[in-house]
């Protein structure tokens, strides 16, 4: 039987993949998904870091004018953002203190302490929150290449098959499984290296923001212990 006529077209996308068997279709079909969930995540936490720290500007630079502390957080209402929450959250512990009367150097003590376990919460969650979605790029960054590379096995041992089958080791005969097979590596790559960029990136973006929230939370608890000092 002779070999089917190989022409460019034979190597397009559409052709490879509509020539490849089941198990290669089923190879490039999971790495596309997987590359679409990526790039999901990745402009979502690239609009979500964006707006994070455009927030935080707004807000350390309304902490930083002198106006009162209450005042800012007032003014910050329920904000979800977690600079609000951090100041919402030692002003709450604050008040409650005050509320009960003259605030003493053990009390004092106390405060300094429940505040910066509530602050060191928070910063925890926040943290949490903002590397969500880094494990999803993790595992399509490692798993990518390998499920490519077991698509290239399958396609080099259809090759081999085709040679035995035909007993012609032409290029008509095993040029188009190789590409299959070679297909199925490119795809791997393509969902893998963006992944594994987008996963150093943005670990690096939630590194930086969780100091910096550390960095706010550490700033604030001095501006407390500046008011206890004082007696305001």
């Amino acid at each position: 039987m002779e070999p089917q006529a190989v022409t460019a077209e034979s190597f397009s996308f559409l052709s490879l993949f509509l020539e490849a068997d089941w198990v290669i279709k089923g190879v490039m079909i999971g790495l596309a998904i997987l590359s679409l969930v990526s790039w999901a995540v990745i402009i979502d936490k690239a609009v979500r870091f964006s707006g994070l720290n455009r927030q935080a500007n707004a807000f350390e630079d309304k902490v930083g004018s002198g106006r009162p502390l209450e005042e800012v957080a007032q003014e910050a209402g329920n904000s979800k953002h977690p600079l609000p929450r951090l100041l919402n959250a030692a002003l709450r512990e604050w008040r409650d203190t005050r509320a009960k009367g003259h605030i003493g150097d053990t009390q004092t003590a106390l405060l300094i302490q429940r505040i910066d376990r509530v602050l060191d919460s928070n910063i925890a969650r926040e943290s949490q929150k903002a590397e969500e979605g880094l494990g999803t790029l993790a595992i399509v960054a490692t798993a990518s290449p390998f499920i490519g590379l077991f698509g290239t096995v399958w396609g080099i041992m259809n090759a081999f098959q085709n040679i035995a089958l035909e007993q012609n080791t032409s290029l008509p005969v095993v040029a188009p499984a190789i590409a299959e097979a070679l297909f199925a590596t490119a795809i791997g790559l393509i969902a893998a290296i963006p992944a594994y960029i987008a996963y150093n990136k943005f670990s690096t973006d939630a590194g930086k923001f969780a100091g910096r929230l550390e960095s706010f939370a550490d700033d604030l608890s001095t501006a407390i212990q500046r008011r206890l000092a004082e007696k305001v």
